[in-house]
C-alpha cells in the first residue's frame, strides 16, 4: 500500500480567464505527464477535451489528472470559472483535501473568484494563492495581496516576490529561502538560476520575511517565545508552522509568477507538497443518518485499514463508456469486488477501474483512501450516492445542488431526433444535478432547466454536437413562484353520495403566509376526535399535492402554513381518499382569498467596468429594476453589486459589452424571491393564460 502522507488532493479554481487551465497544463508538464504543453487560446489544451471547451476557451465541465511531484502523488481537478457551472466547482471542493486559487495579477479578484472562495470557506478547503500573469499589462503583485485582504477577508502570507513588472518580469523571490529564482528568455520552465536577490529588493524582502515568520510562530507557543527573545527558527520549524496555519485556514500561503511564461510554477508545487494537507490531515467526512440526513456523530476514517466509504462526485459519459468518478475516505476498492450503493439499497460490481489522466485512461487493478479514481459502467449511481462496503452501510454527508433558475422550451426537428433527444437527455441529466428536464404534458414540449444562458446554450449545443439531436429552441422562461400574502379561515366540505358506499370529508383550517424559505407546513390542533388522527397525513398530502401548481399562473406555491383546528367525519363514507379531495378542493377555495401573489427570482449581479463607463452601467441597472448595493473602485475599474430580477437580465452580456467597448464582466447567482410588481405580474399571469387556452 502506498504511503498516505504523500498523497495531495487539490483543485485549481478562479474567475473564467484567470489561467486556470493554463496553470494545469504546465503542472502536467513540469511533472512530465505531457510533453508538448497545450496552449487553451489554442484550443489544444489537455484538460479541456470537449469541442465546446476548445472552441470557447472556456472550462466546462471538472477534469482530472494524476501526476508525481518529488516522490509526492498530485490528484489535480481543473474547474470551471463561469458561475453558470459552479456546480462544478462545488462538487469538486467536497471531495478535495487542499486548492489553488488562481488570480490574474491585473484583474485582481473577480467576481466569480469570490464566489468560488465563498464556497472554498464553506467546505473549509485550505489553499495556496497563486498572483498569475505577471506578465501582462497593468499586472500588480502588491494590489492583488490587498484585494485579497479587503475583498475576499482572507490573510495572504507572501512566500514570494516578483523581479520586474510586465515585460521586464523574469522571476521570483524566495523569501523563505532568500534566493532569487531568474527564468530566461527560452519560455522553458526548467530553464532558470537560483541567484542572489537583486540589490534594490533586499529591503522589502527582509520586510516580509519577518512578517511571515511572525505570523508563522503563532502557531506554536514554545518557537513564539524564542522568536520574541531573539531566537530565529530553522526552516523546517518556520515550515512546519506554515503548514498548520494553512491546514487550520489562518492563513493562505501567495505565490506569484506566470503560468503561460512558465515562470514560478516549481515554488507553487513545492508549497502544494509542504504546505497542503494530506488525505489524512483533513477532518474526515460525516456520516449521515440516510433517513433523516442529520448527522450520526461518526466519521469515515482515512485509513486503507477500514470498512470502504467512498463517494461517487461526478459522473461523465465518454467514449468509452459512463465513467463514475470516485474519492475513497476508507478502505479499498478492487477490481471484481462487489459493492454496495447505500441510496439505492442495490449492489454493483467494480469492472473496470482507470486513473485519469484528463482524457487518457491508466487501467488499476486497485485504489485505496485518499485515491480519486473513475470506474467504468456503473449501473445505477448517480452523483452524492454513497458506495460502501456490503457489510457496513453506511451514507456519507451528501451532495447540495442549486436550483435551477431559468428554462427554455426545445423540441426535436425531426420525428427521430425524440428518441435519440431522450437517451441524451437522460445522461446529461446524470452528469450535470444543476441541469434538470421535464416534459410539459399537455404540449408535448421538453423543458429544460439550469443556471443560466450560457449553461442551457452549452447544453442544447452539446446536444446538437455530440448526440446528432437539431432542437428547435424557445425563449428562456423565468422561473417564477407564487405566495400568500394574508391569513384566511376557512371550511371546505367533500361529499359524493352515489350507490353503494359514498364519499364525506369536511375540514376546518387556517391558511396563512409561512416563513420566508419555509416550504410548506402542516399542522393539526384538532380535539376531540372530530377528524380522527389516521386521516391528518391524507389531508396534509391533499394540499402539498397543490403546491406545485398555484393559481395565478400555475407556478409552485412557496411559504405557506396550513392547520387544521376542526371537521366532521361520517362513520361509514369517511375515507383517506375523500379528506384528500377534501384538501385538494379546499386549496382551490382558499388561495385566491388569501392574496396570493406572484414572487420572481432575485439575482445577485456582480458587475466590472471600467471607470468611464460606470454611470452608463448603473443607469441600465436601474431602468433593470435593479437595486445598487455596492460600489468598489479598483485600479483597472469599479465593481458594482446588485439585486436584479432574472427576467430583466436576458442578453445583458451583449448590452454591457457595448456600453463598456467590449470591457464590462458580470457574473449573477441567484439570491432570493420577492413580490414582483403589479405590471410585471399582470403580464406574466396573461402569458400563462394565454399558454394555457393554446393548450
Amino acid at each position: 500500500m502506498t504511503d498516505l502522507s504523500k498523497y495531495r488532493n487539490i483543485g485549481i479554481f478562479a474567475h473564467v480567464d484567470a489561467g486556470k487551465t493554463t496553470t494545469t497544463e504546465r503542472i502536467l508538464k513540469l511533472t512530465g505527464k505531457i510533453h508538448k504543453t497545450g496552449e487553451v487560446h489554442d484550443g489544444e489544451s489537455t484538460t479541456d477535451f470537449m469541442e465546446q471547451e476548445a472552441e470557447r476557451g472556456i472550462t466546462i465541465q471538472s477534469a482530472a489528472v494524476s501526476c508525481f511531484w518529488n516522490d509526492h502523488r498530485l490528484n489535480v481537478i481543473d474547474t470551471p470559472g463561469h458561475v453558470d457551472f459552479t456546480v462544478e466547482v462545488y462538487r469538486s471542493l467536497k471531495v478535495l483535501d487542499g486548492g489553488i486559487g488562481v488570480f490574474c495579477g491585473s484583474g485582481g479578484v473577480e467576481p466569480q473568484s469570490e464566489t468560488n472562495w465563498r464556497y472554498a470557506n464553506e467546505s473549509e478547503v485550505a489553499r495556496l494563492i497563486f498572483v498569475n500573469k505577471l506578465d501582462r499589462m497593468g499586472a500588480d503583485f502588491f494590489n492583488v495581496v490587498d484585494q485579497v485582504k479587503n475583498v475576499l477577508g482572507a490573510n495572504p502570507l507572501v512566500m514570494t516576490l516578483p523581479i520586474g513588472r510586465e515585460d521586464d518580469f523574469v522571476g521570483v523571490v524566495d523569501v523563505l529561502n532568500r534566493q532569487a529564482y531568474v527564468w530566461d528568455d527560452t519560455g522553458l520552465p526548467e530553464n532558470y538560476e537560483i541567484k542572489e536577490i537583486p540589490a534594490d529588493m533586499v529591503d522589502d524582502v527582509e520586510a516580509y520575511r519577518e512578517e511571515m515568520i511572525e505570523s508563522a510562530v503563532e502557531q506554536d507557543d514554545d518557537l513564539m517565545e524564542a522568536y520574541m527573545e531573539g531566537e530565529e527558527p530553522s526552516i523546517e520549524d518556520i515550515k512546519r508552522c506554515i503548514r498548520k496555519g494553512t491546514r487550520d485556514l489562518a492563513f493562505f500561503p501567495t505565490f506569484c509568477g506566470s503560468a503561460f511564461k512558465n515562470k514560478g510554477m516549481q515554488l507553487v508545487l513545492d508549497a502544494v507538497v509542504d504546505y497542503l494537507p494530506s488525505p489524512t490531515e483533513v477532518d474526515p467526512q460525516p456520516l449521515t443518518d440516510p433517513e433523516t440526513g442529520e448527522p450520526t456523530g461518526d466519521v469515515a476514517t482515512v485509513s486503507a485499514d477500514e470498512p470502504l466509504k467512498a463517494l461517487a462526485f461526478k459522473i461523465m459519459d465518454d467514449r468509452f463508456g459512463a465513467l463514475t468518478f470516485i474519492r475513497i475516505y476508507s478502505g479499498v476498492m478492487k477490481k471484481g469486488d462487489t459493492i454496495l450503493n447505500s441510496a439505492t439499497g442495490k449492489t454493483e460490481r467494480i469492472g473496470r477501474m482507470v486513473e485519469m489522466q484528463a482524457d487518457e485512461r491508466n487501467e488499476l487493478t486497485s485504489a485505496q483512501a485518499g485515491d480519486i479514481i473513475a470506474v467504468v459502467g456503473m449501473k445505477n449511481v448517480q452523483t452524492g450516492h454513497t458506495l460502501c462496503d456490503v457489510k457496513h452501510e453506511c451514507t456519507l454527508e451528501p451532495m447540495i445542488f442549486p436550483e435551477p433558475v431559468i428554462s427554455i422550451a426545445v423540441t426535436p426537428k425531426d420525428k427521430g431526433g425524440s428518441e435519440k433527444m431522450g437517451i441524451a437527455i437522460g445522461k446529461m441529466v446524470a452528469e450535470d444535478p444543476s441541469f434538470q428536464v421535464e416534459t410539459d404534458e399537455e404540449t408535448g414540449e421538453t423543458i429544460l432547466k439550469g443556471m443560466g444562458e450560457l449553461h442551457l446554450d452549452i447544453k442544447v449545443d452539446i446536444l446538437k454536437r455530440t448526440y446528432g439531436v437539431d432542437l428547435v429552441v424557445g425563449q428562456p422562461q423565468v422561473a417564477y413562484r407564487e405566495t400568500i400574502t394574508q391569513p384566511v379561515e376557512d371550511s371546505y366540505t367533500h361529499k359524493k353520495q352515489s350507490g353503494g358506499s359514498g364519499q364525506f370529508g369536511k375540514i376546518d383550517y387556517r391558511i396563512k403566509p409561512g416563513e420566508p424559505n419555509s416550504g410548506f407546513t402542516f399542522s393539526s390542533t384538532v380535539v376531540g376526535g372530530n377528524v380522527p388522527k389516521e386521516f391528518w397525513p391524507a389531508i396534509e398530502k391533499g394540499f402539498a399535492g397543490m403546491m406545485d401548481t398555484g393559481v395565478l399562473a400555475g407556478f409552485p406555491v412557496l411559504d405557506v402554513e396550513v392547520e387544521l383546528f376542526d371537521g366532521g367525519f361520517h362513520a361509514v363514507d369517511s375515507s383517506a381518499v375523500a379528506f384528500e379531495i377534501a384538501a385538494k378542493g379546499a386549496f382551490r377555495q382558499s388561495m385566491p382569498k388569501a392574496g396570493a401573489q406572484l414572487l420572481e427570482p432575485i439575482m445577485h449581479v456582480d458587475v466590472f467596468t471600467p471607470e468611464d463607463h460606470v454611470g452608463d452601467v448603473i443607469g441600465d441597472l436601474n431602468r433593470r429594476r435593479g437595486m445598487i448595493k455596492d460600489q468598489m473602485a479598483g485600479t483597472t475599474g469599479v465593481r458594482i453589486k446588485a439585486d436584479v430580477p432574472l427576467s430583466e437580465m436576458f442578453g445583458y452580456i451583449g448590452h454591457l459589452r457595448t456600453m463598456t467597448s467590449g470591457r464590462g464582466q458580470f457574473s449573477m447567482e441567484f439570491s432570493h424571491y420577492s413580490a414582483c410588481p403589479a405590471n410585471v405580474a399582470e403580464a406574466v399571469i396573461a402569458a400563462a393564460k394565454e399558454a394555457n387556452a393554446k393548450k
